[in-house]
């Protein structure tokens, strides 16, 4: 079984739409809304989820894009699963403008036969990105509804390689326990809690630096079209219905980002997709024979 955390800040018909296409019995599902998102979307969204077994909603804290607070939420997020349930064995980290590209039954049975391996994008900073190095060479302090740049030096953490990847994964339960638990894993909390973007490089440093985690596979499995915004970042471009066949052609789990306001035509093609063969049914390519062919989406 799977454990999803899911962050919301808008958008919450299109959440409802995203959970009714992962939601089975027997997964765990925890919600964070943001509380910058006003009672209205916390209420509409807690009695949305009431008749849904094995869902809770994680007590909302003020975050902040490129703050800890990203981390801190997740850390907590991975927390309360683990004692929600004691038989999921998979953490998934989406946000509400994410829609699956692959069904419940195929992403369990892909796991399933991929058993303890990591996905997580991450790459080794210095070597890879150098452009991002300054996100952690220098303190940053998450205060007061923004980062503020200190440019004052962060000793690096020895022995330590920083890597980067992207703010989605999907790990196993073992993982999540020493992330939660593990004494070794405070001195990587302390350092990253006065970086830049912490979202994108606490986890990847943690699994590549704290021994044995199982294969670490650098792929996040989201279909995402990033470009660019402004001069320290990247953001994901808004999937449209012109992008159905690129998307159900996508051999990922699940793709970001999606507006209902700009263009709500792609969630029922995708929802038709999900009932297809190629979606809904993993086969390992190495025992089975060729799926039956998905039937054309309009474009």
């Amino acid at each position: 079984m799977i454990a999803y955390f899911i962050l919301v800040h808008r958008f919450p018909e299109q959440f409802k739409r995203m959970f009714r296409a992962i939601y089975v019995p027997g997964n765990q599902y925890l919600i964070h809304i943001d509380r910058t998102s006003g009672p209205e979307i916390q209420a509409d969204i807690t009695a949305f989820l009431k008749p849904y077994q094995g869902t809770a909603i994680l007590e909302s804290r003020p975050m902040l894009w490129g703050g800890y607070s990203l981390v801190d939420a997740e850390l907590r997020g991975m927390a309360k699963l683990l004692k929600m349930s004691k038989s999921w064995t998979h953490y998934i980290n989406l946000s509400g403008q994410d829609f699956p590209l692959k069904s419940q039954n195929y992403i369990r049975d892909y796991l399933r036969l991929n058993r303890g391996k990591q996905y997580i994008r991450n790459v080794d900073q210095h070597l890879v990105r150098p452009d991002t190095v300054n996100r952690i060479s220098h303190y940053f302090i998450e205060a007061l509804g923004r980062i503020f740049r200190t440019g004052i030096k962060h000793e690096p953490m020895t022995g330590v390689t920083p890597y980067i990847g992207t703010q989605w994964k999907v790990v196993t339960r073992s993982f999540c326990e020493f992330a939660c638990n593990d004494a070794r894993v405070k001195p990587f909390r302390t350092f990253y809690r006065r970086s830049l973007i912490a979202d994108e490089a606490f986890f990847q440093t943690l699994i590549m630096n704290s021994g044995k985690h199982g294969e670490i596979i650098n792929d996040d499995l989201r279909t995402i079209d990033w470009v660019p915004d402004g001069d320290i970042k990247l953001r994901p471009r808004t999937f449209v219905k012109s992008d159905a066949m690129r998307l159900t052609l996508s051999p990922d789990f699940f793709a970001r980002k999606f507006d209902e306001s700009e263009d709500a035509d792609i969630f029922t093609l995708l929802e038709a997709h999900l009932l297809t063969p190629a979606a809904s049914q993993f086969r390992n390519i190495a025992n089975a024979g060729p799926l039956a062919p998905t039937p054309a989406l309009a474009a």
